[in-house]
């Protein structure tokens, strides 16, 4: 986990690269969470309404908040993956920085038109999961933590335990976030975004129209 040898330009986030055990089996949607499939959610629940800005049923949903993120995962009988879950599925059984040609996987800014696309209409990667890399960021459930790659459990890592000190000012003044985890790039972000191990923050409460999820659930055996 973490910076790939192959990496030039790997962020000090990303350091120092480790060994991480996951301990226990999952299955990761292949795509990101679709508007069609959000619809259904929004319908069901009652109690949250279908974000603005989206375009047609087959497009990744956007503008989704960290919290209605995990909803619709509850609600889909899963949860928002471990950014340690997220990596590992990102990699496909690969340790370079990327699992393929960035223009054959991925839409980034140089062949987006600087706007989402249809899901799966890229290469996937080793384990048959789409666009892991470009057209949207993915939220993780993790906080974020800086330097958490430097106290991280070598095993089931699960972020901090809770929002961490802004590195800009004081732990609850007016720079304060709750910022979590987002993974995987963007359809907006030039190529040196497109790392599986290049890690971003976004406060949990704040909509992005670059923003996205994925769900896991458990292996059953």
């Amino acid at each position: 986990m973490g910076c790939s040898s192959t990496d030039g330009a790997c962020g000090e986030t990303e350091k120092p690269s480790h060994a991480v055990v996951i301990s226990h089996g999952f299955w990761m949607g292949r795509t990101e969470v679709t508007v069609a499939a959000f619809q259904g959610f929004t319908a069901g629940s009652g109690s949250i309404a279908m974000p603005g800005g989206q375009q047609g049923d087959q497009y990744p949903v956007v503008n989704v908040t960290w919290t209605e993120a995990q909803a619709y995962c509850h609600w889909a009988g899963g949860r928002l993956p471990t950014e340690a879950e997220w990596e590992y599925a990102a990699r496909g059984g690969v340790t370079a920085e990327r699992y393929g040609v960035l223009n054959e996987i991925a839409w980034y800014a140089g062949n987006s038109s600087g706007r989402p696309h249809q899901v799966a209409t890229k290469k996937p990667n080793g384990y048959g999961l789409y666009d892991m890399l470009g057209n949207l960021f993915e939220w993780a459930a993790d906080w974020y933590g800086v330097d958490y790659y430097r106290t991280s459990p070598a095993v089931d890592p699960q972020g901090p335990e809770g929002p961490q000190d802004d590195p800009l000012t004081p732990f609850g003044g007016p720079g304060y976030h709750k910022y979590r985890v987002l993974r995987g790039g963007n359809a907006g972000l030039d190529s040196s975004y497109q790392v599986v191990s290049r890690r971003l923050r976004h406060d949990a409460d704040q909509r992005s129209a670059f923003g996205g999820l994925r769900c896991v659930v458990a292996q059953v055996l």
